[in-house]
């Protein structure tokens, strides 16, 4: 017999990942004893939550959960409340590093993204300490069109005397969703994109991990957002190309055939060019 988690996660691999939220608690629901794994192995969109103490929002997930609370970056509390010594928080050495952190993201995040969320949580391990940085950024729906932007990195960075050891594992995950019901009916991509690295890098002091760290999920975004372009978007763009080539010729051959003027084929045509432009712009956003 298989066993449940694997094919809960098959299942999870084989539905639409525009849903992996709602399906991931329909299956916690089914077989409560998952719940704890699955939510640890399931990378799922970021959700938001404003911090009562600062005003600040910060962002959700399963390492800044403690139950059913959740543990703020800015104020280092949980909402809701735990009680005193039950909920885990970082010691005071990773805690500065933990609030410096999210500080560089923070002016990351402006740079690079020009608005959204992000949050940064660390926490201790045996010779050294790991920690996620999460990014989200949800572009604002004009003329049907709308797109989320989630990053997850988790890593792990171990010393080794003058040096240190990092584990990065970098998730993201992308939804874009266009509706023109006249020309192209609706659309959806959606999906998730995986990749790890492991680097040797100089350490000094505490403030060596901070840039080390920023480095590598800087250039980690950068080769993942470049692959989502040139292969998995340049491939999109080579089948609609296609496909309006293929469309052109069926038209053109008919017209021949039956010895039409030509007026409604070139109608069609640009018809086509427009419904073609407008999903172009639409991925290209």
């Amino acid at each position: 017999m298989a066993d449940p988690f694997d094919s809960a996660l098959d299942l999870l691999r084989r539905l639409n990942p525009a849903h992996t939220t709602r399906n991931l608690n329909n299956i916690c629901s089914l077989i409560p004893s998952l719940t704890e794994d699955l939510l640890s192995s399931v990378d799922q969109p970021l959700e938001v939550r404003r911090c009562k103490k600062t005003g600040r929002d910060y962002l959700l997930c399963d390492y800044n959960r403690d139950g059913d609370s959740y543990r703020s970056p800015w104020s280092n509390e949980f909402d809701p409340e735990v009680p005193d010594g039950e909920g885990t928080v970082p010691s005071d050495r990773v805690r500065k590093m933990e609030m410096a952190m999210n500080d560089g993201m923070d002016v990351y995040r402006d740079l690079y993204y020009e608005g959204g969320v992000s949050s940064v949580y660390f926490w201790d391990v045996d010779d050294g300490f790991a920690g996620v940085v999460l990014l989200k950024k949800t572009a604002p729906s004009s003329s049907g069109s709308s797109g989320i932007w989630d990053s997850i990195h988790v890593f792990e960075a171990l010393d080794r005397a003058r040096m240190a050891h990092y584990k990065l594992t970098s998730t993201i995950i992308l939804q874009l969703s266009s509706e023109a019901k006249e020309t192209l009916g609706t659309l959806g991509l959606s999906g998730n994109l995986t990749r790890q690295t492991e680097q040797d890098m100089p350490v000094e002091n505490d403030g060596s991990h901070i840039s080390n760290v920023g480095r590598l999920v800087e250039d980690m975004e950068g080769k993942m957002r470049n692959l989502l372009q040139e292969v998995y978007f340049g491939k999109a763009r080579d089948v609609v190309g296609d496909l309006r080539s293929e469309r052109c010729l069926c038209i053109l051959s008919s017209h021949i055939l039956t010895g039409t003027t030509g007026i409604s084929s070139l109608s069609e045509a640009n018809r086509d060019r427009d419904a073609q432009r407008e999903m172009l712009s639409g991925m290209n956003r």
